[in-house]
């Protein structure tokens, strides 16, 4: 399996995408004035408690308060104000917390109005950003998340990452970590630490104690509210977060970024820091690695599969809804069964990959085509299951229904990755748009490959002219693409009467294949 981060810079933004073997997985967007990204540390002040809610709105700088809601304060809330204070006004200048007097922890079903107070300063971090109508949701139990263990202050405990399922391995780990790490922070060991040995460990820890250090200086007199932590960049934040030794290359476009990574690379990982190659060619990036090809037919609301099945993918406000359709395929199994699982288990693989890709999140029901047999309907539900192994966002899948449904929840952080697929009709009235050629040229294709299978000799095509042109301007062209694989040459007439998306196949006598 080949893991490639391919990333591409313009001024104020930097595209990442992630690709398994040569398919699209992941797509983030780096936005250059993006103030208030998951994991950032504001100190802020609440602006008003909400008994009603049991939440608090706090001013975090961004056009909406921030919501923290109760659950969200940790248990350590009043050893964090306590710490807030006399830090703000210069009286504690130690900031190990090694002798720091702790305080009493809250009561998990206590009142906001009990401990928080309006216009009280505190130290939150974003959990979730703004999304939509909502400001971001914070949290004010803090985590500063290295390479191989996520440093938590305030706290005693020592946690192991539930993906580490080897017991001596989790014994070993608990034992190293709990043997440096210093009075009055806790500690969760992340799954890449596997194997690690200590020195490695403290090196992520002292560097994470050196950034808690730094972040605590910022609190004398600092003015209200302020980010005194913010994530590393991008690059180094997604590289800490899914980079392990599946991956096989990393390219950017932009200097700059090439050595900082390089750099990173040599701190987590020196073995690999020969896999980052710097991008100089005059064709764009994304172009390059057939990317903007990919965003082009993945994003819309149809998503075609292999052999002739298809995703229909409806957005609503308290849900998204996936349809499953086998489409026009050849059926070889023999009975619809087997064609039910041979397509839901298609299906399923590709919804897994569209969730990542599109950073959906909420409820996600999939409409999987029906099946009658249990057996099936479980193999389908473990298939999901480990397709989704790889998502790093916190989801939750139940067993299909009696009617073939399977729900899914799914966390969400940042706001949903939405790409325009349609543009503008060339030969429409102002404002008419259409599916992307692209898309059109994914259907043919699909079609085209059926007919070679069924032995067609010659096959003409007619379409629109300007699919017609698309289809043979350029080199490669996508004909000779086909040719190139099928050695079957496809006669292209292009025909003024059709639609955008109208096409039909004749065979050698003329004759429309159905």
């Amino acid at each position: 399996m080949d893991k490639e981060l391919i990333i591409r810079s313009s001024s104020e933004d930097v595209d990442f995408a992630l690709l398994k073997d040569g398919k699209l997985i992941e797509l983030q967007k780096d936005e250059g004035e993006n103030k208030f990204s998951v994991g950032d540390v504001f100190i802020a002040k609440i602006r008003k408690t909400v008994p009603g809610l049991n939440a608090a709105f706090v001013n975090v700088g961004y056009e909406k308060d921030a919501f923290l809601h109760y659950h969200d304060l940790g248990p350590k809330l009043p050893s964090l104000l306590k710490f807030i204070k006399r830090v703000s006004t210069g009286k504690l200048k130690d900031f190990s917390l090694k002798n720091f007097p702790f305080e009493k922890d809250i009561d998990k079903g206590g009142k906001i109005v009990d401990v928080l107070k309006s216009n009280q300063s505190l130290l939150v971090q974003i959990v979730k950003e703004p999304i939509s109508t909502k400001g971001p949701r914070i949290s004010s139990e803090l985590s500063i998340a290295g390479r191989y263990i996520v440093l938590v202050p305030f706290s005693n405990r020592i946690s192991i990452s539930q993906k580490i399922e080897d017991k001596e391995e989790k014994d070993r780990l608990k034992r190293l970590v709990k043997s440096i790490t210093p009075q009055g922070f806790g500690v969760i060991v992340r799954t890449v630490a596997q194997g690690k040995k200590v020195a490695e460990l403290d090196k992520d820890l002292q560097n994470l104690l050196s950034r808690w250090t730094a972040m605590s200086k910022k609190l004398h007199k600092a003015h209200h509210p302020t980010k005194v932590l913010g994530e590393m960049n991008k690059a180094s934040s997604i590289l800490r977060d899914i980079f392990n030794d599946t991956f096989t290359g990393i390219t950017v476009d932009d200097e700059e970024l090439y050595y900082q990574i390089k750099d990173y690379l040599q701190e987590i990982a020196p073995k690999k820091e020969s896999i980052v190659k710097l991008y100089q060619s005059n064709i764009p990036i994304f172009e390059k690695f057939g990317i903007e090809r990919q965003i082009k037919t993945s994003f819309g609301k149809t998503v075609s599969m292999a052999k002739g099945a298809y995703l229909v993918i409806e957005h609503t406000e308290a849900l998204h809804v996936v349809d499953v359709n086998s489409g026009n395929r050849s059926n070889k199994a023999n009975n619809q069964e087997e064609t039910a699982l041979e397509v839901n288990l298609l299906a399923a693989t590709e919804i897994a990959r569209q969730l990542r890709l599109r950073d959906m999140g909420g409820i996600i029901v999939v409409d999987f085509i029906d099946m009658t047999n249990a057996e099936n309907r479980q193999k389908l539900f473990s298939h999901l299951r480990d397709e989704m192994k790889d998502d790093r966002a916190k989801h939750k899948i139940l067993p299909p229904s009696k009617f073939g449904l399977i729900q899914i929840t799914r966390q969400r952080v940042r706001p949903e990755l939405e790409i325009k697929t349609r543009e503008e009709n060339p030969n429409g009235v102002n404002g008419a748009e259409i599916e992307a050629p692209i898309g059109v040229v994914q259907k043919i294709t699909h079609d085209l490959e059926k007919l070679f299978k069924k032995d067609y000799k010659k096959v003409t095509l007619n379409t629109h002219p300007f699919i017609a042109a698309f289809l043979t301007k350029g080199f490669p062209s996508e004909r000779s693409k086909w040719f190139l694989e099928h050695k079957k040459w496809v006669k292209i007439l292009p025909r003024d009467a059709y639609t955008y998306l109208e096409y039909h196949f004749f065979d050698k006598n003329g004759k429309q294949i159905k």
